[in-house]
């Protein structure tokens, strides 16, 4: 299940979703399903935490873009938190760093986000309190406190 390679913590309608080290064409698929679950749960952002991540191919690349699509349709802000060199050069020289807003860490990340974001607006699409977690940054302060 997506859910269990690429577990979301939420923090009001914000949700962190965890990349594994490397993302290729055998769980690119199950990424972007990941991704589109937030979204279609309510999701008003998304930090995609690559943080972890040191590879990721074309399969890749191409769920991140529909992934991003999918939240500029629904009103929602996606962004990526990575720093490994090679990651983010492949994201210059395809161009995903102009369509997605990449920032250095999952903390910096999370304060772009725009304060009513963090509020929950109890509307059915809306992830149930019972399955809402503290989303910790880098330095493992809760965010949106």
């Amino acid at each position: 299940m997506p859910e269990d390679r690429f577990p979301a913590l939420w923090s009001g309608q914000v949700a962190v979703v965890r990349m594994p080290a490397e993302i290729d064409a055998t769980i690119a698929d199950d990424m972007r399903e990941a991704l589109l679950s937030v979204l279609n749960l309510g999701a008003r952002a998304v930090v995609i935490d690559m943080s972890r991540t040191s590879f990721c191919d074309s399969a890749g690349i191409s769920a991140l873009i529909r992934a991003q699509r999918r939240a500029t349709a629904s009103d929602a802000q996606l962004c990526i938190a990575a720093h490994s060199d090679a990651v983010l050069r492949l994201f210059s020289l395809i161009g995903v760093s102009a369509a997605i807003d990449v920032y250095p860490d999952v903390s910096t990340a999370l304060a772009s986000v725009p304060r009513a974001a963090w509020q929950v607006t109890g509307s059915p699409s809306s992830p149930r309190d019972d399955q809402a977690r503290a989303v910790e940054g880098d330095d493992g302060a809760t965010a949106g406190g």
